[in-house]
């Protein structure tokens, strides 16, 4: 195997002299320098900050796992950045952590090595070619600076580590894979004295943290938040809190839908074998290793890119089902218009631990992927969690939402997510959805059929703001004469038929009219997408027998948005979405039975606040 060599003189001299300074500044000081609160939030310490007074070192911490085949156990590479009192002055002080595979760098996004979407429903899919080796960026001693010039200040180190198979950390990456839970919990179990560092990735010195309160906070956007959710799941003993930005908390739910193939957003023909491809920056020696064994022989066989099933593969690589292992604080973040990770990752965290009495806390913003809560909060939190700082964080309230056009560190609070207010109303479709039916309080009866022609040619945005459509079918309430307020997430109950044995369904919530913005933000409440050769079951697909109808019921992404007065609320439903389905040959003919169809709209207020919203006598 290639390794890293390292000089351990080079290395000791170098901490050595920042050491020496550290101690001679201390020596010209009355009294030792000491982390500072106020109003339970950590304050710059002036001999706490810049590089001169901070020490920077990288080392590898050995995990129990070899997940790389060559027998022996791997290890992570990791980046500390600490006070320089933490060695001239026996300082110790709490961690702030993140881990991620991004750090060395990733692979091409030339849609060239994605899947195509050209895909029929159900069909057999087009060969991907994989995408050529990563060229990794491997930096010593930091591998990232992020979170270090705000936090080291106050009083906190910062601690890096590159995640399995990725940059100079052993093993291979396995998207999800358990390996993925360890690698961090052995990071935190080194800060705490259970685990061993050394000075290489092979043989070295022994690298002990004497400086380590043992008390760790972790926190990423992305599959950095993944990571930081997935050593929560392990239970380790010392990691106090965690924040997960935008976090994948299911890698069926971010690449499948209800049975349908789904791509997150932006990126067409993504699936979970290309992200392998995307961070495999690990050794190169071993890269062939882990490609036959993890993703041909385990990614590849498992994902079902034909059928979009639901399978133990993807049972294992979702973490809500490990969530009784968690002992920390959780404060999730997501943005409401990410639809890359969509909000329901961490939403349904948000719920399973709530079932379980964990009692997280949750910030909802308005905006697209990634957006910590603001520092302030987060100082508030780690100087509780990591500090003992009696600041109240543990009473205040679990939901914090940005509202429309606010800075996001101005959120107003809820005792919980969704609203407490917020009750689910049903509206029903009325005839006419080719160009503009009704979408109404109160049922119709007799309302048929309506129909509508697949074409993935024509985007979603096209359909919502087309007058009329075959493509689509449209149906909207009345004008709003007051704001209405929504919170949660919506629900359809839908009665589908299609002329083919499979087909794609498209669900958005639009706000009428159509107004393009970044992303759709402002026309785009939510979406949801389903296959109906899953109706019955989320595991086993059945082909559809022509002209049949078959119930789906199921949720869009959850939301909490004030719609303003003169606007429409409007259900759309089409078959192919451009931007997040595979691209079958247009013609597939659905049909919706309206009677048999209904949208549940959680509204903050009930029915009441919807019909005064309408204007309609009650």
């Amino acid at each position: 195997m290639l390794r890293h060599p390292t000089s351990t003189a080079f290395v000791r001299t170098c901490v050595a002299l920042v050491a020496l300074h550290a101690s001679l500044a201390s020596a010209q000081s009355a009294e030792r320098a000491a982390p500072v609160f106020v109003n339970g939030e950590a304050q710059v310490v002036e001999a706490f900050k810049g590089s001169k007074n901070w020490i920077q070192h990288d080392l590898w911490v050995e995990t129990a796992f070899d997940s790389d085949g060559d027998g022996e156990p791997d290890r992570v590479h990791v980046d500390v950045t600490r006070p320089a009192q933490t060695e001239s002055e026996g300082l110790k002080v709490p961690v702030v952590y993140e881990s991620s595979p991004y750090f060395s760098g990733i692979g091409s996004d030339d849609r060239q090595y994605f899947w195509s979407p050209n895909q029929e429903v159900g069909g057999a899919p087009p060969k991907r070619t994989p995408m050529p080796p990563v060229e990794a960026d491997n930096k010593r001693p930091l591998m990232s600076r992020s979170h270090v010039s705000w936090w080291v200040p106050r009083g906190f180190a910062v601690v890096h580590s590159a995640s399995p198979g990725t940059g100079l950390s052993e093993g291979c990456p396995t998207v999800g894979g358990e390996n993925e839970s360890l690698a961090p919990k052995a990071v935190i179990d080194w800060l705490n004295g259970r685990a061993k560092g050394f000075t290489a990735p092979d043989g070295g010195e022994e690298v002990v943290a004497t400086w380590s309160t043992g008390k760790v906070a972790m926190l990423g956007t992305s599959y950095n938040g993944t990571l930081a959710l997935a050593a929560a799941t392990t239970g380790v003993d010392g990691l106090e809190v965690v924040v997960p930005d935008a976090p994948n908390t299911s890698y069926y739910h971010y690449y499948r839908s209800n049975g349908l193939i789904r791509h997150p957003g932006g990126y067409m023909g993504e699936d979970i074998d290309v992200l392998y491809d995307a961070i495999n920056s690990g050794d190169p020696e071993r890269r062939a290793w882990c490609n036959e064994n993890v993703r041909d022989k385990l990614l590849l066989a498992s994902h079902d890119r034909v059928s979009g099933d639901y399978n133990a593969f993807w049972k294992s690589r979702d973490y809500v089902h490990a969530l009784s292992g968690v002992k920390c604080a959780v404060f999730l973040s997501h943005g409401l218009a990410d639809w890359n990770v969509m909000p329901s990752h961490s939403i349904r965290i948000y719920r399973a631990l709530d079932a379980l009495g964990a009692k997280p806390a949750l910030y909802l913003h308005q905006g697209g992927h990634g957006g910590m809560p603001p520092l302030d909060m987060l100082n508030r939190w780690f100087s509780h969690y990591l500090y003992g700082q009696d600041n109240g964080v543990e009473k205040t309230p679990r939901s914090w939402i940005v509202r429309e056009e606010n800075p996001r560190a101005g959120p107003v609070s809820y005792p919980a997510y969704p609203h407490p207010e917020a009750a689910p109303v049903r509206l029903h479709p009325g005839k006419g959805g080719e160009a503009r039916g009704s979408l109404e309080l109160s049922a119709t009866k007799g309302q048929g059929v309506e129909t509508l022609v697949d074409d993935v040619a024509l985007s979603g945005a096209k359909l919502a703001a087309a007058e009329s459509s075959k493509n689509r079918l449209l149906y909207a309430t009345a004008e709003l004469k007051a704001p209405l307020h929504i919170s949660g997430a919506p629900r359809v109950r839908i009665r589908v038929s299609a002329d083919r044995p499979a087909a794609n369904l498209s669900v958005w919530l639009v706000a009428l009219p159509w107004v393009d913005g970044k992303g759709g933000r402002s026309s785009v409440i939510t979406r949801g997408w389903a296959d109906p050769q899953n109706a019955t079951s989320l595991s086993e697909s059945r082909a559809l027998e022509p002209g049949k109808f078959y119930e789906l019921e199921f949720e869009l992404e959850p939301d909490d948005q004030i719609l303003p007065a003169g606007q429409r609320l409007a259900l759309m439903v089409f078959s192919s979405d451009r931007d997040f389905t595979l691209w079958p040959a247009a013609g597939t003919k659905l049909g919706i039975d309206l009677d048999g169809t209904s949208l549940e709209l959680p509204v903050v207020g009930g029915e009441k606040a919807l019909a005064a919203a309408l204007a309609l006598a009650k």
